[in-house]
This record gives structure tokens, C-alpha cells and sequence, in this order.
């Protein structure tokens, strides 16, 4: 790599000057908060999806105050599709810490003391909305950096993560620094894609070490592939008189962690044996639907949902907070597992 430090910066703020995007909606009324907002949707999602997320998400809860005061259960249904809720509980609970501040954190230091904000998400609010300098290092940063210089080894890596942090630092300018941490995730995002990236139309093309050797496509590089086990488990989706469901809120962390879902059996219960020791509730025999695969990070979960109606009126008095009864004809606001989500639509489509 020949081209000097400065040069790196000024051919990417060249770039963004002409073809970065400049009119999504968090670059707009620019605040830490709305920064902040963005930049939590933004992990492991793209801006397309994120968008109108974002949006809702901004019209309900403009601020911080009234981000903090929300129930957790109406944050989790704008977040609902979204997946990794964990980014969402956390952004509640941080709400609350800074309503309770009286004023946002300034500085990297300080906004990493917050929960679910790391170096780089700290290093974004911090250069966009806060006038600080701080390199960044997300996902699309990574890839333009590893390519640019080369760099070897996967980036979760200890040592790779040290290099990549020591490259972000040396690059990022003193001047037009808001401008740069966004042409860098543009650049990412747009032209050196994890696919088919566009060097054409990149502004580092002639000095960059994969282009350059043809390289593109080894860098950056991946983590030892592990084949992700298969679990499996058994929904019910029980119907009472009236047509609701009933639910149960999951525990805070885990999977699906404060999310409300269906009920899940042991694979080797009696469902109507089960429903009657464990929630003493009568239900007629079930009837099985077909299985599906939903995808996490680590594991697959094969799912079996099985349907049931509850015989005869409520009697069971169930744990408030921890179950109720879902009228689909008037939803409440609730934050639903994506895969429960799309078994109640399919259970409407069938009432």
C-alpha cells in the first residue's frame, strides 16, 4: 500500500461528496439520540429493511425521555422482525440511564459505558452527532479496510481486530470527520460489497492489495464454517372460546428473550396431559402442522406446531404477566418471536 494516510481520507470524502447517500432518514435533524437509534438498528441489518424501523420507531419514541418511559413490551413490537431483540432491551435500558442522567453521554468513553454500545457504535454517535474524532469499525469497514491493505486472518480475531483498529485510527482524518465515518459505511455498504464488489467505481481501486492481485473475494476472511446443529421443539397454538391465543412471555435473556410466544411442549409430552399438569388447562387432542426450520446464529430450530381448542369456557386463573390471552381481532402491542408472529397469521387465515 503506497497511498499516504491523508490521501486515503481525501479520495474517500471525494467519493462521498459525489455519490454518497446523504438523504436517509438518520442523516436528518442529526442528534446522538437519532445517531444512536440508527446505528443499533443498523448492526447485522441493512439499511432497506432498516428504514422503515427506523421510521416507526422515530415517530413513536422521539426522544430519549420517551424511549425511556415506554413499556418494554411496546419497544419489543417495533423491533418485532427486526431480530437480535437483545439490541433493543438494551437500547430501553440505556434510555433509562440517560433519562436518568439528564443529559446524553459525550465521548467514546462515556457512550461505551452504556449497554449494547461497543467501540464502533461509540465512535459513530460520537464523530456524527458530537463533533468528536474516533475511527470506526463495523462490519462494511472491516471488509474496505481487509481488502485495502490486504489484511490477513478472520476480524473477529484478536490480532486481526488489533491491526484492523490501528488501520481505522491512522486513516480517519482530523478534518470533515462526521463526513468520513459515513463515506466509509456508504463506500462499504454500496461499492466494496461482501459480493460482486463494484472496483470500478471505487475510489481506492488503483492502490488496493485484493484488486490489485485479484484477490477480492479471499478478503475479508471467514471464520472456520461449523455446521449449526438442529434442535427441535413442538409449539401448541391453543384457541379458546373466543378465538385468542394463548401466549407466554419468554424470559429476559435466552432466545426470543421478553418476547411473547407460543407455548412450547416437551417432545415426548402428551399435549393434553401437559396442558393439564402444568397450566390446568382442558384441551381437545391436537391436531400437527407442518414442521419448519427457523434460522439462528449458532443453530437451526426445526418447529412442529400443533393446534388445539381449550373445551369449554376459561376456568384456569393464569400467572399475570406471564401468560395471557391474544385477541387477534384487536393485537395488543406485544414484541412477538417472528416465527410465532407467522403462525398467527397463518392460524387467521384458517378461523
Amino acid at each position: 500500500m503506497t497511498l499516504p494516510h491523508s490521501a486515503f481520507s481525501r479520495a474517500v470524502l471525494d467519493w462521498f461528496d459525489r455519490h454518497g447517500r446523504k438523504n436517509l432518514p438518520w442523516q436528518q435533524q442529526i442528534s446522538s439520540y437519532r445517531v444512536w437509534i440508527s446505528e443499533i438498528m443498523l448492526q447485522q441489518t441493512q439499511v432497506a429493511t432498516v428504514i422503515p424501523y427506523y421510521e416507526r420507531f422515530m415517530a413513536r419514541f422521539p426522544d430519549v425521555e420517551r424511549l425511556a418511559a415506554a413499556d418494554e413490551d411496546e419497544v419489543l413490537h417495533l423491533w418485532t422482525g427486526l431480530g437480535y431483540y437483545a439490541r433493543a432491551r438494551n437500547l430501553h435500558t440505556a434510555a433509562q440511564r440517560i433519562s436518568a442522567l439528564g443529559v446524553f453521554p459525550q465521548g467514546v468513553d462515556a457512550l461505551e459505558q452504556l449497554p449494547g454500545i461497543g467501540r464502533s457504535t461509540a465512535g459513530a454517535i460520537a464523530t456524527i452527532a458530537q463533533g468528536e474524532r474516533a475511527p470506526i469499525l463495523d462490519g462494511n469497514v472491516k471488509r474496505v479496510l481487509c481488502r485495502f491493505d490486504g489484511v490477513e486472518g478472520w476480524p473477529g480475531a484478536s490480532a486481526t481486530a488489533k491491526r484492523l483498529w490501528q488501520l481505522a485510527e491512522q486513516y480517519t482524518p482530523t478534518e470533515r470527520v462526521a463526513d468520513y465515518t459515513q463515506a466509509m459505511m456508504d463506500l462499504g455498504a454500496t461499492v466494496c460489497r461482501r459480493s460482486k464488489p463494484l472496483c470500478n467505481a471505487c475510489p481506492l481501486q488503483t492502490e488496493c492489495t485484493a484488486q490489485r492481485s485479484g484477490r477480492q473475494s479471499e478478503f475479508p476472511q471467514s471464520k472456520t464454517a461449523k455446521a449449526k446443529p438442529l434442535r427441535h421443539t413442538r409449539m401448541l397454538i391453543l384457541v379458546n372460546e373466543h378465538g385468542e391465543v394463548l401466549l407466554g412471555k419468554r424470559p429476559p435473556t435466552g432466545i426470543w428473550g421478553g418476547l411473547w410466544s407460543l407455548p412450547e411442549l416437551p417432545l415426548d409430552s402428551d399435549p393434553v396431559s401437559h396442558a393439564a399438569q402444568y397450566w390446568h388447562l382442558d384441551i381437545n387432542p391436537t391436531s400437527r402442522w407442518d414442521s419448519f426450520i427457523h434460522t439462528f446464529s449458532h443453530y437451526q430450530l426445526e418447529i412442529t406446531p400443533l393446534h388445539s381448542q381449550l373445551r369449554g369456557p376459561i376456568t384456569a386463573i393464569m400467572e399475570e404477566g406471564r401468560w395471557l390471552w391474544y385477541n387477534m381481532q384487536r393485537p395488543q402491542d406485544l414484541g412477538l418471536a417472528a416465527p410465532v408472529k407467522m403462525l398467527l397469521e397463518k392460524l387467521e387465515t384458517r378461523l
